[in-house]
């Protein structure tokens, strides 16, 4: 069953077009990757989705027409966004950041059980757990933006460049716990990421976006397999 749907959604900041004509389609707990170079739209795609950018077309969640809805009333049906630059609290703790992701959930137990398994899954805020965020290494940041994503329990999560400004064995570490995230949550993603080897490793399908609009759409396999996409973004 299709989760999440975009067609022909168009976007622009005043008046540059950044969006045009974008399609999308997001099964229930499928992960899809929007690839793309700089000023492609890939970010704008997200904030599309989670309301912060004004657009036409059409966009649905769960059938239900939401463009138009502010930020509060996406996130209240259950999209989180992890945005470019992670988003965390600085002047707040590690504790506090999770607690903030869970503010629309009742349920002290539930949501003292999850925050034990956001340790569980990112053992490096475990020492880190009274730190104020803005402590912590880019790294521990980025593991703290998916963490209190997480806490709101949402049904899709929407995950913007995790990878930028990470040391290669940070993004691989980062990505794994992702990938397992996913694997035990059963949570949809949309992954905007320029490293194609990890978005690839994450997601089942992907669509390439150039200036605004869709140019590839395939499996994670059928696009590792082309020879254009081996050359932009595989170092192939």
């Amino acid at each position: 069953m299709t989760l999440l749907e975009l067609a022909g959604v168009t976007a622009s900041y005043g008046p540059v077009q950044v969006l045009d004509g974008v399609s999308l389609s997001v099964p229930e707990g499928g992960s899809v990757g929007i690839l793309g170079a700089n000023g492609a739209g890939k970010t704008t795609t997200l904030r599309a989705i989670s309301g912060t950018v004004r657009t036409s077309g059409r966009i649905t969640f769960e059938g239900r027409e939401i463009r138009g809805f502010r930020p509060d009333q996406v996130a209240a049906l259950g999209i989180a966004h992890v945005p470019e630059g992670r988003g965390t609290l600085g002047q707040l703790t590690v504790r506090e950041n999770l607690l903030v992701g869970a503010y629309l959930r009742k349920g002290r137990q539930g949501i003292s059980a999850d925050v034990d398994y956001c340790l569980d899954l990112f053992p490096q805020l475990q020492d880190r757990i009274g730190s104020r965020a803005a402590a912590l290494s880019g790294g521990e940041q980025q593991m703290l933006a998916v963490a209190r994503a997480f806490m709101a329990k949402p049904k899709l999560l929407l995950l913007d460049e995790a990878s930028l400004g990470l040391a290669p064995s940070t993004a691989k570490t980062v990505y794994e716990a992702i990938r397992r995230l996913r694997l035990e949550s059963g949570i949809a993603m949309v992954v905007v990421e320029q490293n194609a080897n990890l978005a690839f490793s994450l997601v089942d399908t992907a669509t390439v976006l150039e200036t605004g609009r869709n140019v590839l759409t395939g499996t994670s396999a059928e696009l590792k397999g082309m020879d254009e996409i081996r050359r932009a973004y595989l170092g192939g």
